[in-house]
């Protein structure tokens, strides 16, 4: 049977930009194999609007960090050498490289152009709230410094279907650009907020152009080749057209990459609408389980007036949990950005073991909860809290689960092992006053005592003939409890 999968988003929003991410992300490969990591999720790798964005504004997506283009060589993060050997490093460990792609929009265009545009109501985009008159927009994108290097491709204002600024007068709103079969994807192809959300932010990539469907499919053959990548994070999908995104994602398996791993972030607390997109994509990529980290959010917010038994409602891990990515936090919900849902810093260690140790779900670890986030108000990151829970995942976390959801603030599971891995594990949780729950973990242990591994319980469990023990936890806290051998304890905090 094979290892549990474990994937890890390599940073946060407020990352330094002294060019060094991929330098340090090489020497901390081997470290993250021993974690049990088993794919890297890296920020966007090509060259952004300025040097100290964090990728999602795209301005050359051939520029890897080779070329001096604004104003710059390097990407925040370092240079197109530095990160091809950081891949390497994580391959000769044995870890997959999911890269950040960011297809919806373009931004930092090198000049301005002249089109035709309607200004649309921003909370009905299909709604045109003018006439059409011209207007001056940042469209044109001819990456002087690449010269035509890889491609020679030339964006206009004719591949876009929309943008947000008139720069020559200096009017913000939303645009839709008028020409012939121009306007937004089909209302049926994204996200129906706001009517049709195709628009998002810069200039908004018409996938309506063959041109563009062209040149895009070109680039990511491209880029999967040079950079030798095993799959992609495709960023902000309900904002683009599902059956280009479908295709693509197909052409590249088709195209000697069978096995290439895809997840989307359609960021939607919609359990509905998740599902809806798996099926009309006809389930070709995963998804990231919103559902179930607004839940964790609640949950962190609410304390002992949350019920523990919801934190399945509405979650794709209760749904479609093979297609699930679950995680706690990322860059997007991390203090002070646009979709802050920041999950609080005492639920943290119950939702980490929820997600690592049961069986639902491919669990994504955050590097802003584990190494910290930066910047103006720094949080610490919660290493040593996560560490025991990584290690119980890499050796308990196997075989049947038995779930023990019958109260609303305390609850648990175990996990029964398997031949490979035959020693489980006793989870549980309490978001409220200090709790006990007998479970079952096996008649093999009847007589053997268990031990809370993660150190929040100094007390030891029975287990009695039936193959069950009352298994503690205290007030708002996580244990987990496994056969008590001194010797595996010892190993691990002398390895710590």
């Amino acid at each position: 049977m094979a290892e549990n999968g474990l994937m890890m988003q390599y940073f946060e929003w407020n990352m330094p930009n002294d060019g060094q991410l991929w330098n340090q992300l090489k020497e901390d490969a081997s470290h993250l194999k021993e974690m049990g990591v088993s794919a890297v999720w890296l920020p966007p790798a090509y060259k952004a609007a300025s040097q100290d964005d964090v990728g999602y504004a795209p301005y050359d997506l051939y520029d890897l960090g080779e070329f001096d283009q604004k104003g710059t060589i390097r990407t925040k993060y370092g240079t197109k050498e530095e990160y091809l050997a950081a891949i390497d490093a994580l391959h000769e460990q044995g870890m997959y490289v999911y890269a950040d792609v960011v297809l919806n929009h373009k931004g930092g265009a090198d000049e301005t152009e002249r089109f035709e545009a309607y200004e649309v109501n921003p909370e009905n985009r299909q709604e045109k709230i003018s006439e059409s008159y011209e207007i001056e927009g940042w469209t044109k994108f001819t990456f002087p410094g690449r010269k035509d290097m890889y491609s020679d491709f030339k964006w206009h204002w004719y591949h876009f279907t929309g943008t947000d600024l008139d720069n020559k007068t200096e009017k913000k709103a939303i645009f839709m650009i008028k020409g012939l079969n121009k306007g937004w994807s089909d209302n049926e192809n994204v996200d129906d907020e706001f009517g049709n959300y195709d628009y998002l932010m810069y200039a908004d990539v018409d996938y309506a152009n063959p041109e563009v469907v062209e040149e895009i499919k070109k680039w990511s053959q491209w880029y999967v080749k040079e950079a030798k990548l095993d799959g992609f994070r495709l960023d902000a999908i309900k904002h683009i057209d599902r059956n280009f995104l479908e295709d693509l994602v197909n052409e590249i398996r088709e195209n000697n990459h069978p096995d290439f791993f895809v997840v989307g972030e359609y960021w939607k607390n919609n359990i509905q609408s998740l599902k809806d997109y798996l099926e009309q994509t006809d389930y070709t990529f995963d998804l990231f389980d919103v559902g179930l980290h607004f839940n964790f959010y609640f949950a962190s917010e609410q304390g002992i007036d949350y019920d523990l038994r919801n934190l399945f409602d509405d979650a794709m891990i209760s749904k479609k949990s093979v297609h699930a990515v679950t995680f706690v936090d990322n860059h997007d919900s991390q203090p002070g950005q646009a979709l802050e849902s920041y999950v609080d810093e005492w639920f943290k260690p119950l939702a980490y073991a929820f997600i690592l140790l049961r069986v639902e779900g491919f669990p994504c670890l955050f590097y802003g909860d584990y190494y910290g986030i930066s910047g103006e108000k720094p949080i610490e990151g919660m290493q040593d809290i996560i560490d025991p829970l990584l290690y119980l995942r890499r050796n308990h976390a196997y075989g049947e689960q038995k779930n023990y959801f019958d109260h609303g603030s305390c609850v648990g599971w175990t996990r029964l092992g398997d031949e490979e891995h035959p020693y489980g594990l006793a989870a549980i949780m309490s978001n409220g006053e200090e709790g006990f729950k007998e479970m079952y973990v096996g008649e093999q242990y009847a007589g053997q005592n268990f031990a809370d591994f993660t150190g929040n319980r100094e007390n030891k469990v029975e287990i009695d003939e039936n193959g069950c023990g009352w298994f503690n936890v205290n007030a708002g806290s996580v244990s987990v409890w496994v056969l008590d051998d001194i010797t595996e304890q010892q190993a691990f905090q002398e390895k710590e």
